[in-house]
């Protein structure tokens, strides 16, 4: 499906840090922990990593302090305990500058779904790259054991050797695809849309939009593309990559329409071209993407190769 380069692991400094939802399921984070240490890393954990009010990781102002905390930590990476919500509702007041001075420092910031929000507010705000990967929980706390592929994509980033994924569409493409430097941005759909018209929305003209979901049926991942094709989003790109749509239930009144379906109506929507089964989402066995880097792309037939060359540590 892909291949990440061959390396040794070397021990780093991870800062976890908690600023979306709670972490309700402890036996992850502790699972995830363990994980990371036995790959030969420090694991600094934020003193607020596990707490708790209502459905988030600590009140506002718990979980901007912590965004902070990351950012002054001087850790080759921040990786988020988990997704969720919370982030969307503190972007008028996250440290941009702290965060992006960290990064022209050397520390990485990772995570997925609610990340989202952070990884395109960053952008819009500094122009920094961060990582759209995996979170403590999902993807090192996962049982009965993290994906290997996962590991060695993070792998990758953390000794500066990742330089891009390939994988293989169910379907051939017409025409063969090259597209040179152009920015990589995206993630979680919903997320993303909810930035729509928000002054933490990067205006990315000629990139590379990457999309992904979890627990959303193909009517509403359709009403979320023609949101974005309607404001003009998707015409501005160079291509339109899904990744895995995950967690969702067909009901008797779809009817046969599915994600197929929604593939088939975007692709005859927009002019650029839409390719699929992008390695990353919800699943365990997904790459690391650098949101905000150049990036190539290139598609021929079936294969599909995203590359993106060395990126400072």
């Amino acid at each position: 499906m892909f291949s990440a380069m061959d390396n040794s692991s070397v021990a780093k400094h991870i800062y976890i840090y908690s600023p979306s939802g709670a972490v309700r399921d402890r036996a992850a984070f502790r699972r995830g922990v363990k994980r990371l240490q036995a790959l030969g890393h420090t694991v600094e954990i934020d003193v607020d990593a596990l707490r708790s009010a209502t459905r988030f990781a600590g009140d506002d102002a718990t979980r901007i302090a912590a965004i902070g905390r990351a950012a002054a930590s001087g850790a080759d990476v921040a990786l988020i305990s988990r997704g969720g919500y919370g982030l969307t509702r503190i972007l008028d007041q996250i440290p941009y500058k702290a965060v992006a001075k960290a990064i022209h420092k050397g520390t990485q910031f990772v995570g997925i779904s609610d990340f989202t929000a952070f990884q395109m507010a960053l952008f819009a705000k500094t122009g920094a790259v961060s990582w759209a990967g995996p979170a403590l929980c999902e993807g090192f706390g996962a049982q009965p054991e993290p994906d290997d592929i996962m590991e060695a994509c993070f792998d990758d980033m953390l000794v500066g050797q990742g330089e891009g994924a390939g994988w293989r569409q169910p379907i051939p493409v017409a025409q063969a695809q090259h597209t040179t430097n152009a920015r990589l941005w995206g993630g979680n759909l919903a997320v993303l849309v909810s930035l729509l018209g928000t002054p933490y929305w990067p205006d990315i003209r000629n990139g590379i939009l990457f999309l992904e979901d979890v627990s959303e049926p193909p009517y509403r991942v359709e009403r979320m593309l023609t949101q974005l094709l309607h404001a003009g989003v998707l015409a501005r790109q160079k291509a339109v990559l899904l990744g895995q749509f995950t967690e969702y239930k067909l009901t008797a009144h779809d009817r046969g329409f599915n994600l197929k379906s929604v593939v088939r109506w975007l692709q005859g929507k927009v002019g650029v071209p839409v390719i699929t089964n992008l390695p990353y989402g919800h699943v365990q066995t997904k790459v690391l993407l650098p949101f905000g880097a150049p990036v190539d792309l290139v598609c021929e037939g079936r294969d599909v190769l995203l590359a993106w060359g060395h990126l400072p540590r």
